[in-house]
Parts: structure tokens; sequence; C-alpha cells
């Protein structure tokens, strides 16, 4: 169903002027109760299952996903994700690991992924910056930590970036040194399709009910869920319907999986 919804979708307009692939890589938990799914550890008093998902950014079709138990480090999931050459992946700063980050880099994938605040780093030079697009820096560096230098040896770019509808600093991490600054914030605000899809996941599949408590009984019901999810998208396509996807999701959620005696 992923291979039909992104053939259906690679020739899509897109929000950004890219022509290589983008996608989003984040998870979210589902909360369980331990005494009845005890083998999905998080802490010692909750369960709870997480949902690791590749979103494909054209069409906001997921193009892989892992449950794991609830413990299981976002960072970790790095090392499973499946990876293209020239496509970029945005990701929160949850996943800075730069000798993970490093593999994408050698694999002649990009990502844009946000730097956390405790950065230590040596700048090699500067880039003009283009205050009125809220580009407070343009920077190649270098990590000076002992660690941070061993994982990652190369050269990375740091952008510094006002959002001025949230009002917030924004400070971001690449690989790619040719795409402008404005362009890489555009490429981190795509990451918000993620959690709309997570959102609408949680919220119109009634994930929080499971039918099952065994680990294969959750995960089936997840997988239903993206399969719903996916058919909807192709429906949408083959039909050359101009709804929003997410609006046509929440008319046909209204009947699924309802429980009828």
């Amino acid at each position: 169903l992923i291979r039909m919804a992104q053939q259906l979708y690679q020739g899509d307009p897109f929000a950004l002027e890219l022509e290589q692939p983008l996608y989003a890589f984040d998870s979210t938990t589902i909360d369980l109760c331990l005494s009845l799914f005890p083998w999905a550890e998080f802490r010692t008093t909750k369960a709870a299952v997480k949902m690791h998902t590749l979103l494909d950014l054209r069409g906001s079709i997921p193009t892989y996903v892992a449950i794991t138990a609830g413990k299981v480090h976002d960072v970790r999931m790095l090392d499973q994700l499946p990876v293209t050459r020239d496509a970029i992946y945005t990701m929160d700063k949850a996943y800075t690991d730069f000798k993970r980050l490093y593999s994408l880099h050698k694999q002649e994938a990009f990502f844009v992924i946000r730097a956390k605040d405790n950065l230590r780093f040596k700048r090699l030079y500067s880039a003009p910056k283009d205050q009125a697009a809220g580009v407070r820096a343009d920077q190649i560096i270098i990590l000076v930590t002992p660690k941070s230098k061993r994982d990652y040896p190369e050269k990375l770019r740091r952008i510094s970036y006002v959002d001025k509808e949230l009002g917030k600093r924004l400070v971001f991490l690449t690989n790619n040194l040719t795409v402008s600054a404005p362009t890489v914030a555009d490429i981190y605000k795509q990451r918000w399709q993620v959690e709309l899809f997570f959102k609408w996941i949680k919220q119109h599949l009634r994930i929080k009910a499971f039918f099952g408590t065994t680990e294969n009984a959750v995960k089936s019901q997840i997988w239903i869920a993206i399969s719903v999810y996916v058919l909807v998208a192709i429906i949408k396509k083959q039909l050359k319907l101009e709804t929003e996807l997410y609006t046509i999701l929440q008319i046909l959620s209204l009947t699924l999986f309802e429980k009828t005696p």
C-alpha cells in the first residue's frame, strides 16, 4: 500500500522548491496500562509502545514504521532507518547523535536537525545573514569536544533563525551546504506534518482503546490504522478528490472501528 501511495504522489507539487525527496522522522508514545500490557516496558509504573515513523512529506505517506516498547530510545532507531541517497531527513533534537548523523552523511543523504543548547563548536567562517528572512547566522563549523569531533570529523553548517510567527529563536544543524538558509528553516517547519499524522492516528483510530493485550494484538491494530490511512490517501488520488486528506479521514473515522453489537 505504501509503495502504491508513493507512486501516486511522487509527481505532486511540493511546498518547497526541492527536487530531492524530503522525509520527517519522529516517534509518538502510546500509553498503556502496565498490569494489562507487562511486555510494553516504559517506566516502573507505566507501560507504553512507541511508534517510530518516517513520513514522506510529498503526500504525507508513512514509508517506514517500527513499533517498539516505550523504553527504546528514539536515537537508536536511526540505526534501522532506510536511507535514500540524496534525500533530506528532518528530525528534532532528540535524534542528536553525531556518530549516527555521520553515518547518514557517509550514505550521501542530508539531514536538518535542531541543535541542542549545549553544542560546543568552532566557527570556521560565516555567510552573509539575511535578517529580513529571519536568518541571524549562517556558519560553517566544526565540533570541538573530543567525542563529538571523533564521531563527526567533518564540517557542519549551523543556522540561527528567528521564527517570527512563534517569536522563537531556533538553531539548526545540517550537512547540506548548498540550499539557502531560509530553505533549511522551511525544511524543518515541514516536520509538523508528522505531528499531524500522529495526532490523527491517535485521535481517529481509537488507538487508545485496544481490542487485545498481547504484543501482536497491539501491533496488528496499529498496522490496521496505518493501512486505513494509506488506503484513504490512495482513494483521494485515484478519485481526484480536492478535499484535504485529514478532512476525508475525519469524515470516515466517525463510523470506523465502532463496536456494533
